[in-house]
C-alpha cells in the first residue's frame, strides 16, 4: 500500500550559521563588555577570591575581555595572562570552525581518544594550576605581578 501521507521535509540551516552566530555573539558580548568596562564600574569579586583571597585561574577575566575588546593588550595581559594568550587559540579554532563549514565538513572537534588531545588538555590543565599558583606568591610582601590587580 503506498502511502498518501505528505512527507515531511526539515530546512537545513546554512553551512555557516552556526559559526557566523557564535561568532557575532562573542564579538557582540565583547564589545558590550568593553564598552561597561568593568574596571572602571568596579564589579563584585568572583567567589574564589572573596573566600579565600586568592586569585583563581579566571580572576581579572572580565577586565581582560574588556581590554582585549579595545586592542589594548598589554593591559589585557595585566589583567589575566593566561586569557590573554588562549584568546588567540580560540580565535585561530574559531576560524577552523568557519573554514570547515564553508567546505561541508564538521567542525574541528578534539577526540578524547586521542593521545595529542589527552596530552594537550593535561598540558592547559598542569598550566592553569601552575599559573593559579605563581599569580599568589607573594615575595617580600609584595603580590605577583601575575596577580589580578584590583580594579
Amino acid at each position: 500500500m503506498v502511502s498518501t501521507l505528505p512527507t515531511v521535509t526539515r530546512a537545513r540551516a546554512h553551512p555557516l550559521a552556526q559559526p557566523l552566530a557564535a561568532g557575532a555573539a562573542v564579538a557582540v558580548c565583547t564589545a558590550g563588555i568593553a564598552l561597561w568596562n568593568p574596571g572602571d564600574d568596579g564589579i563584585p569579586l568572583c567567589p574564589t577570591k572573596a573566600m579565600s583571597g586568592l586569585d583563581c585561574p579566571f580572576c581579572g577575566g572580565l577586565r581582560t575581555v574588556a581590554a582585549l575588546g579595545r586592542g589594548d593588550i598589554a593591559r589585557a595581559a595585566d589583567h589575566n595572562l593566561l586569557l590573554t594568550l588562549l584568546a588567540p587559540v580560540a580565535i585561530v579554532w574559531w576560524v577552523m570552525w568557519v573554514l570547515a563549514a564553508r567546505d561541508g565538513r564538521r567542525a574541528p572537534v578534539p577526540r578524547w581518544s586521542s593521545r595529542a588531545t589527552r596530552v594537550t588538555v593535561t598540558a592547559l590543565v598542569v598550566f592553569a594550576v601552575a599559573f593559579t599558583v605563581v599569580r599568589n606568591v607573594k615575595v617580600g610582601g609584595q603580590t605577583g605581578w601575575l596577580a589580578s590587580p584590583a580594579a
